[in-house]
């Protein structure tokens, strides 16, 4: 069960002034406690200093020689005349004492001036008196604790009900244009999420956009080819010969295997875009060789110089099958374009952090005005002689992106021609 934010913050700040709420109420129970008592010993002071001061006063509460106030449960002993109980003693120093008695503990405060007077409190009346004395002031602030809990809960969902309502302006929202999320009347800390969110509505856009005109691009790129083939079926109908029908055949036959070809190509760029396998140590030494070999019995037909220029091992982590898809376009794309008597190299470079494959050939090369738009998909310069879809370096462009490497098109150091560059860090 996925965790709601607003449960959580709301639990959390809850606790938090629960907690914080218990602690102070304890410290404030407890201080107004021991205020409550410090003040009945106050008043056992000016109760001594009254009795001792005001004789008349004093003379009203005489009973038997004892002055006493039921009231507030104190009694008053003046000597040497009045008689004391047993637990009392006589000789006590002055200042206030705690003494253990049948009746329980009394708090007791002795005055020498003039006369001597003793002053006698029970402490469980004390404790009474500082006890409600402290839940006074107690009782508000548990009072208050709830009410607090319940603010924090309307305020925590107040504060969140932007993100539910962005998350109802996302649903209402056609799947087809995605629009930027506003950010107007948004708290300041959410504003950096929806920014977010709309690059990357902004990019998805974007790459609705490029899909819709690759659709419409490989629709009219399949369309001529079809309906040349048809043309040429028709025209091998009527065919009136043997021999005429051969003729006929072998532009039929060039025109279902460039057909073939665009459809292999939209089938790669397809299986590249979804690959989603995992990539694992992939030793491109041995992958170099392997195509070179592939693509030999080319090289010799065309009378190309076909050859591997390795200075150490190298392997990296990627999908083998992806990168394959790589090199085997670009080894393609050098063999067609190179004249025949040339040369292409596979050159394989290995640093510390970089690892850099190169397919270097000395054709025509690429203009440098040109050398990012081949890499657009169906796209092919004019004048470019051979038969292409133009979907070669799109597809590369789009595995080397998957695996986290870059292509990019250099000229050679020397002469003409075209290097294409592959880089990808090392792990």
């Amino acid at each position: 069960m996925k965790r709601s934010l607003q449960k959580h913050l709301s639990l959390v700040l809850g606790a938090a002034i629960l907690i914080a709420g218990l602690l102070a109420a304890m410290a404030s129970f407890y201080l107004a406690y021991q205020e409550a008592k410090e003040f009945q010993d106050d008043m056992l002071r000016q109760i001594a200093v009254f009795s001792q001061s005001d004789t008349a006063s004093s003379a009203r509460l005489i009973n038997n020689g004892r002055i006493s106030d039921p009231e507030s449960r104190v009694t008053i002993y003046q000597l040497p005349g009045d008689t004391l109980p047993l637990w009392l003693k006589r000789d006590l120093s002055p200042g206030l004492h705690t003494l253990n008695t049948n009746s329980g503990p009394m708090r007791v405060f002795v005055r020498d001036r003039q006369m001597r007077t003793v002053v006698v409190q029970s402490t469980e009346s004390r404790d009474e008196i500082a006890i409600n004395s402290a839940l006074r002031t107690l009782f508000p602030l548990l009072f208050l604790l709830p009410v607090l809990i319940w603010l924090i809960v309307r305020i925590v969902r107040n504060q969140l009900a932007p993100v539910a309502n962005l998350a109802k302006s996302l649903d209402e929202q056609s799947a087809h244009h995605p629009r930027p999320l506003p950010s107007d009347d948004l708290p300041q800390e959410i504003i950096p999420f929806v920014q977010a969110i709309n690059r990357l509505l902004g990019k998805v856009n974007h790459l609705m956009g490029q899909q819709r005109r690759f659709i419409a691009d490989a629709a009219h790129e399949l369309r001529s080819p079809l309906a040349a083939l048809s043309i040429q079926s028709q025209n091998l109908l009527h065919a009136e010969s043997l021999e005429e029908m051969r003729t006929r055949v072998s532009p039929l036959f060039a025109g279902i295997e460039r057909a073939k070809h665009l459809t292999e190509q939209l089938l790669n760029l397809a299986r590249t875009q979804a690959d989603t396998r995992e990539q694992v140590a992939t030793n491109v030494s041995s992958m170099a060789r392997e195509l070179i070999a592939e693509f030999l019995p080319l090289a010799e037909a065309r009378h190309i110089d076909l050859g591997l220029d390795e200075i150490a091992p190298l392997s990296l982590h990627a999908e083998p099958d992806t990168l394959r898809l790589i090199f085997r376009n670009a080894l393609e794309n050098a063999l067609k374009y190179t004249p025949e008597g040339g040369e292409v190299t596979f050159r394989i470079l290995a640093e510390d952090t970089l690892a850099t494959i190169e397919i270097v050939d000395n054709g025509p090369g690429i203009p440098v005005s040109e050398r990012e738009r081949v890499f657009d998909s169906f796209y092919r310069m004019l004048g470019t002689t051979g038969e292409g879809s133009g979907l070669g370096l799109a597809i590369a462009r789009e595995a080397a992106s998957r695996l986290g490497g870059t292509i990019s098109l250099h000229e050679p150091h020397q002469g003409c021609g075209l290097v294409f560059r592959y880089q990808q860090m090392r792990n």
